[in-house]
């Protein structure tokens, strides 16, 4: 088996990161032998990925909590917002995730089984600016949920608030209001994850930012407070940076750990974990701890589950075998069954060049049709093979590497005329409009084309380079100096795409199809 990264090092220890990929924002738990972890999934869809391991280093992706997001505007790509920071946890043999979306309020979604469907999402509490939910049900029967505050909604943040919910979970049942006020000391405090230990309450939070935070252990003998506070880990002499919001879980034998995440820029916030153990009743996050104060780890001794799994990959690469979609891929925004198919010409995945967005100038950033899968390794060669003798005026299709910047290669029909062109977006200078190159003209007979995007590593930073090929000639370069790059809380992605590129007031529904035979990833040493 190809793995494009593997933590487990297969002599009874792991390295960090256990993912190299953008699970932002995770949570976990175990239930039985099994833990289940989920993250952010902001605007793409489906969201609130499932992954579950034995071992808590071996880790797969099983299934999304969430279909799509239940508001019509999401059916535009509505980037920032959407799910963010969930909960996971395991109440009266039912599976709950509680989350933030910071425009709507805060939801909830449960399932009996978490590898099945889950019910449909509920609204718990109304309100703009309620993010990074986590509830907490507690041993007198009473409920609550403890959640942060988003200061782009509401005005203000460094404050945790608290509010009671029915014993049900579904409904908030009384007023929200501040539980604790970090502004002098815990700056940036949010992403609060609520546990109980020897009579304590204990909220373990970041703060201080993403990129140069630490995380900081609250305690109080009451729910409601006051806490006491202490920083239980911070980067100290490391690489890694943040180390920004996590989840606390355990084994078998009662050893603790802490998955959280490291923002790495273009590739997103990767999963790191790190050991606990317990001084005074506070937890020690890490290792080489100064006052009851560690840093992360870069390799460790792997948990001891009781169970021992096979070192795992996450999956990159698609032959379209399936009639459903492999769960690597994520829309853009809400999808429809318009959007593609996967019978109609077994083998391939045949994506419709639409236009759903209405716009009579679209562009890929406003375009839910986009298929993407997050990038898996720091370096890597990934090629798509497309046939294209689908498309029709105005259809393109292509491949693209989605970010707050972006660039895609496609072909276009243009006044009748397969058309290889070249297209970059840049948000900070041109308000997410695309800039197009022609590269060539292609042959009328021309069937299918090769892409291929390579990540390389550079001196300073990684170097993106894009190719194609027809069946009668080699790999050509496409030049471009282009820099993939994150978005707000989004890393990178590698998608795939049909859409219609209209002019004027021209509105067609339907300017063709094209059909992927398959795409496939590397790592690249």
């Amino acid at each position: 088996m190809e793995y494009l990264w593997k933590a487990d090092l297969e002599n009874g220890t792991y390295k960090n990161p256990l993912l190299f990929a953008d699970y932002s924002d995770p949570d976990v738990i175990r239930v039985g032998d099994t833990y289940y972890m989920t993250a952010s999934s902001f605007n793409y869809v489906p969201g609130l990925p499932i992954l579950t391991s034995k071992d808590l280093v071996n880790w797969k992706l099983v299934n999304y909590a969430l279909d799509k997001i239940n508001y019509a505007k999401y059916d535009i790509p509505q980037h920032s917002k959407g799910v963010w920071a969930p909960a996971i946890r395991y109440h009266d043999e039912r599976f709950y995730i509680y989350y933030g979306m910071p425009d709507e309020g805060i939801f909830m979604v449960s399932a009996k089984d978490p590898l099945g469907k889950w019910d449909e999402p509920v609204l718990v509490l109304e309100g703009k600016g309620l993010i990074d939910s986590c509830p907490f049900w507690d041993d007198d029967g009473k409920a609550y949920v403890i959640h942060g505050y988003a200061k782009s909604r509401i005005g203000f943040k460094s404050y945790l608030g608290i509010f009671p919910m029915s014993a049900d979970g579904k409904k908030a049942i009384g007023e929200d209001h501040f539980l604790y006020n970090g502004v002098e000391t815990q700056p940036t405090i949010e992403g609060p994850k609520v546990y109980k230990r020897n009579g304590y309450y204990y909220i373990l939070a970041p703060a201080g930012g993403v990129k140069t935070g630490w995380q900081t252990a609250l305690r109080s003998k009451n729910i409601y407070g006051p806490y006491e506070e202490k920083i239980i880990m911070k980067q100290g002499e490391t690489i890694i940076n943040g180390p920004h919001q996590g989840g606390l879980t355990d084994t078998v034998n009662g050893d603790e750990w802490f998955i959280h995440f490291q923002d790495r820029g273009l590739y997103g916030r990767i999963i790191h974990m790190q050991p606990v153990v317990w001084e005074n009743d506070w937890p020690v996050i890490g290792v080489n701890a100064q006052d009851g104060c560690g840093e992360p780890c870069l390799e460790y001794k792997k948990p001891n589950t009781g169970v021992s799994e096979s070192p795992s990959s996450l999956e990159a690469s698609d032959d379209f075998e399936s009639s459903d979609l492999n769960l690597m891929w994520q829309w853009l925004g809400n999808p429809k069954e318009s959007f593609y198919s996967l019978t109609e010409r077994a083998g391939f995945l045949r994506l419709y060049a639409l236009n759903p967005s209405g716009k009579a100038e679209p562009i890929l950033w406003e375009s839910a049709n986009v298929l993407t899968q997050k990038l898996v390794c720091p370096y890597f060669k990934a090629t798509t093979c497309l046939h294209i003798s689908g498309l029709s005026e105005n259809g393109q299709a292509g491949m693209v590497m989605m970010g707050g910047h972006y660039a895609y290669i496609a072909v276009r029909i243009i006044d009748g005329c397969k058309t290889l062109v070249y297209s970059e977006a840049y948000d900070a200078k041109d308000g997410m409009k695309e800039k197009t190159t022609v590269i060539r003209k292609l042959k009328d007979d021309t069937d299918k084309i090769y892409f291929t995007f390579t990540m390389e590593k550079g001196s300073e930073k990684p170097l993106f380079k894009m190719y194609y090929s027809l069946d009668s000639e080699e790999e050509i370069n496409v030049p471009t100096d282009f820099v993939p790059s994150d978005h707000t809380w989004v890393g990178a992605k590698i998608g795939l795409f049909a859409n219609a590129c209209l002019d004027g007031d021209d509105r067609a529904d339907v300017t063709g199809y094209a059909d992927f035979e398959n795409i496939h990833v590397s790592s690249i040493e």
